[in-house]
């Protein structure tokens, strides 16, 4: 296959990954942590030092350094959650008659794919296309928090071109150009009153989606012989949301300015055998506050749904995991990750019942030869301590026309992962040549 054959293949397969996207938010708020089934293996621990290959470009743009040659990545990752909500109370009464939520958690599949292409012994070029952002609940059409939320869907693509260099032996930098779009939709019930709930209540709610623009940049350290570190910032990007109230048929625009991230990843050899690594990661999820929501028609704000009720703390996530090298074809590895999520009691409601989480992870890799190989991942998601809705005056989220609304969440998460990663060039040819240059 000629070079740019393979280009032309690549290039389509990356656009059909990163089209066919859906999503299901599992990384705090609704974030999409699922970007590498290596990196899942062991929590995402070490991922902005290389050790999610490729992929960890997502977290760390400088990591593509470590790619030697023309290497190519496809991750693919079953988000298989379950979270129910039961009521304990609600005024007025006549709400919790309606019954608990069911499953209101939405099975998914999130794909993404990675390139990076060595230029010379200095400069390297790359490719990331998946969803970073993702939600999709949905209760039952008839429940007791039908007031709060009923259908709940983010959905986002992204594509980012990269760039690295390497700086010397012990320094290498990153870059990467963002393009995202994003698209949601926000729906619960209607009614003439909430003292006199219908269980047939129609749907109303925001619809609206935009095209936004951020940036990655990143570093690598190697201090020591078999020891990296690497740091990795992720920007902001505005969406500014055209879209519709729906079932009222009211223009509508809402600025939504999504989270900053900061990830720091460690990366220490220990015997020939073995590697561990750690990851700590920041982000800024208390920006979002509670976005305004203008009808357009008037200037003013939407009279019915005025702002998105977030208000979300920030979020922090850390992680511990290890590999280990069996023989020349299989690699095995695991790890365990501890999530402060940027939903609490305050702020928790029935669209998106978040709460502080456990990640058990265990993943292997199979050589097939020196340019082919597969990656297998699993990961269970719990709860930790009682993740309770308390929507009752004082809260971040209160009120929807004066509905007290108090229930019980029961929630946990299985994901299931795999790769395939391939190198179009030959490894045993030394590639590119060493740069001659002046000093």
């Amino acid at each position: 296959m000629s070079h740019s054959i393979r280009s032309v293949a690549l290039a389509a397969i990356s656009l059909a990954t990163l089209i066919s996207a859906q999503n299901g938010a599992q990384a705090g708020a609704f974030a999409l942590r699922e970007q590498s089934a290596t990196g899942q293996g062991m929590s995402f621990a070490g991922v902005a030092s290389g050790s999610g290959g490729v992929s960890s470009m997502y977290w760390n743009p400088a990591t593509i350094t470590m790619a030697p040659g023309f290497q190519s990545e496809f991750h693919a990752t079953a988000i298989i959650p379950e979270s129910k909500i039961s009521p304990i109370y609600t005024i007025p009464g006549g709400l919790s008659s309606l019954g608990p939520s069911g499953d209101i958690g939405l099975d998914a599949f999130l794909p993404t794919s990675y390139s990076s292409y060595q230029v010379n012994d200095r400069l390297w070029l790359g490719l990331y296309s998946g969803a970073p952002f993702g939600l999709a609940t949905k209760p039952n059409e008839i429940w007791a928090g039908q007031l709060y939320a009923r259908t709940t869907s983010i959905f986002s693509l992204e594509a980012m071109p990269t760039i690295g260099y390497k700086v010397n032996d012990w320094l290498s930098v990153g870059a990467g150009v963002r393009v995202q779009y994003l698209k949601v939709r926000y729906f619960s019930a209607v009614g003439p009153s909430p003292a006199n709930p219908s269980p047939l209540a129609a749907s109303a709610g925001l619809e609206g989606d935009n095209v936004g623009f951020g940036y990655s940049l990143g570093a690598t350290f190697t201090p020591f012989s078999g020891t990296e570190i690497g740091v990795g910032f992720r920007s902001a990007v505005e969406h500014k949301l055209d879209g519709s109230f729906q079932y009222f048929g009211v223009p509508i625009q809402a600025n939504l300015m999504l989270p900053e991230s900061v990830s720091v990843g460690l990366s220490q050899k220990i015997g020939d055998a073995f590697t561990l690594h750690a990851t700590g990661e920041w982000t800024n999820w208390s920006r979002l506050g509670s976005p305004r929501v203008v009808n357009q028609l008037t200037g003013g704000l939407l009279a019915s749904a005025p702002y998105l009720p977030l208000n979300y703390e920030d979020g922090w996530y850390f992680s511990l995991g290890g590999e280990y090298q069996v023989n020349t074809a299989w690699k095995v590895r695991a790890g365990l990750g501890y999530e402060i999520s940027p939903i609490e009691l305050d702020n928790r409601n029935p669209r998106l019942p978040d709460s502080d989480r456990v990640w058990l992870s265990l993943g292997a890799t199979y050589a097939w030869s020196d340019q082919l190989s597969f990656d297998v991942a699993y990961t269970h998601i719990f709860s930790v301590g009682n993740t309770d809705i308390n929507i009752a005056p004082g809260n971040s989220i209160f009120p929807t026309r004066g509905v007290v609304f108090a229930a019980n969440v029961d929630s946990s998460v299985d994901l299931i992962s795999a790769s395939v990663k391939y190198r179009w060039d030959n490894p045993a040819v030394a590639i590119p040549a060493p740069i001659v240059r002046k000093y």
